[in-house]
């Protein structure tokens, strides 16, 4: 067995490995105390924001439907038969439209019978006028004449009886004379005042006319009751019936959403009920067009509160709905509650317990993070406003949950970059 010295090349390829691996842990050892020694010295790096003034807009957001203020069921009043339907659904009419024409065979012959029965009334008073009228006047006219001779034929046989000329059988036979004229004179007068303007025959001819134009009016409208008609303007949201069909009254045949007003309702919180005012203005999004906006006005509050879902029922104006917007669709509605200008705005994320009573922030002094109680306003989205506790030009810990603690040394992610 033989024993050979290693050579020099062999020995340094031998110590390479162990070296290299030293020098590695060395670098990795003395990198890592550089860090910790520089985040000791400078401070831990943190995101930060510079405070300043800009303007800020509280909203109420919710979600709702779009509708207009009501619906209107429109129906037939009778059982007939629907002939004809020249609307479809969906179809903006006009008031008086035709919307469902039905069968008017038999209201058409109820007009003609009543029409009738009001020329027969009316002939009737032209008789009155021109034929018993005349005639009763003439009658009387002649009853006058007829007691006048009467009265001179009593007066004669009366002398003639006193001086014995005529028995008493002929007196008694002008007297009846004489009653009979009289008699006849009375009916005369009555009948001319029958017949007159004010007289019963007249009067009952007027009522038999005025039943007869009733009768007209009441045919008439069962004839147009057979075409169903538009009564506002609208839109046709709702067909139930087809030609052939036989309707019944109460049935509805279609339904019309009139046009005018479209609102928004929506459900809201009941714990911004405080903030709601009539007037406020708003932005809405249809759900099917979201990046389409539009104009609202807050115009209804309900006075009364939905205790199981803890909401009170609002309802929006639209002045101007875009023609896109149809009934029901889904909705969101941003409600402007609050709007100040030229104020001390940070972001939202920069509050440490903002929804308590003692809101507070991480202001940078020097390179230490100091806590600092703020007051807080309006609350925007992704901002809020700060009323007291900081001024413009101050810089804060941007995000709240940064880990960073009171009184640790910190520096902006900005110096972090490029100092020291």
């Amino acid at each position: 067995m033989s024993f050979r010295f290693p050579s020099l090349p062999e020995r340094f390829a031998a110590l390479r490995g162990p070296w290299t691996l030293r020098v590695a842990l060395a670098a990795v050892v003395f990198g890592t105390a550089g860090y910790v020694f520089r985040d000791a010295l400078l401070g831990t790096p943190v995101a930060t924001a510079v405070v300043a003034r800009g303007d800020i807009v509280q909203t109420v957001v919710a979600s709702g439907r779009v509708m207009t203020p009501q619906r209107m069921s429109v129906g037939a009043v009778s059982t007939d038969r629907v002939v004809r339907i020249p609307v479809e659904e969906g179809q903006d009419v006009k008031r008086g439209a035709v919307l469902v024409v039905l069968d008017d065979a038999d209201e058409r012959a109820a007009v003609a019978q009543a029409r009738a029965a009001v020329a027969q009334a009316e002939a009737r008073i032209r008789q009155i006028g021109e034929v018993a009228l005349p005639g009763a006047r003439q009658a009387f006219a002649q009853a006058q004449a007829n007691l006048v001779l009467a009265q001179q034929q009593f007066d004669r046989a009366q002398n003639l009886k006193a001086k014995g000329f005529v028995s008493a059988a002929a007196l008694d036979d002008a007297k009846r004379n004489l009653d009979v004229a009289q008699s006849q004179l009375e009916s005369a007068r009555l009948s001319v005042g029958s017949y007159g303007p004010a007289g019963s025959d007249y009067l009952v001819a007027q009522t038999a006319l005025a039943q007869a134009r009733a009768a007209v009016e009441a045919a008439q409208a069962r004839l147009d009751q057979s075409i169903i008609r538009a009564p506002v303007d609208g839109t046709l949201i709702g067909r139930n019936v087809e030609p052939g069909d036989v309707v019944q009254p109460g049935k509805a045949l279609m339904v019309l959403a009139p046009a005018g007003e479209t609102q928004i309702v929506v459900q809201i919180d009941e714990k911004n009920l405080s903030q709601l005012r009539l007037g406020q203005s708003a932005l809405g999004s249809a759900d099917a067009y979201p990046h389409e906006r539009f104009s609202a006005e807050l115009a209804y509050i309900n006075p009364g509160i939905d205790a199981l879902r803890g909401s009170v029922e609002v309802k929006l104006r639209i002045p101007k709905p875009p023609a896109y917007l149809r009934q029901d669709m889904t909705a969101s509605i941003d409600i402007e509650v609050g709007r100040h200008a030229n104020v001390i705005v940070i972001p939202s994320g920069a509050v440490f317990d903002a929804t308590s009573a003692k809101p507070w922030v991480l202001a940078i002094d020097g390179r230490r993070a100091v806590k600092r109680p703020v007051t807080l306003g309006l609350k925007g989205s992704g901002s809020v406003e700060v009323v007291n506790g900081l001024a413009a030009g101050d810089t804060v810990v941007a995000a709240a949950g940064a880990g960073v603690l009171p009184g640790q040394r910190v520096r902006a992610e900005a110096e972090a970059g490029g100092g020291p």
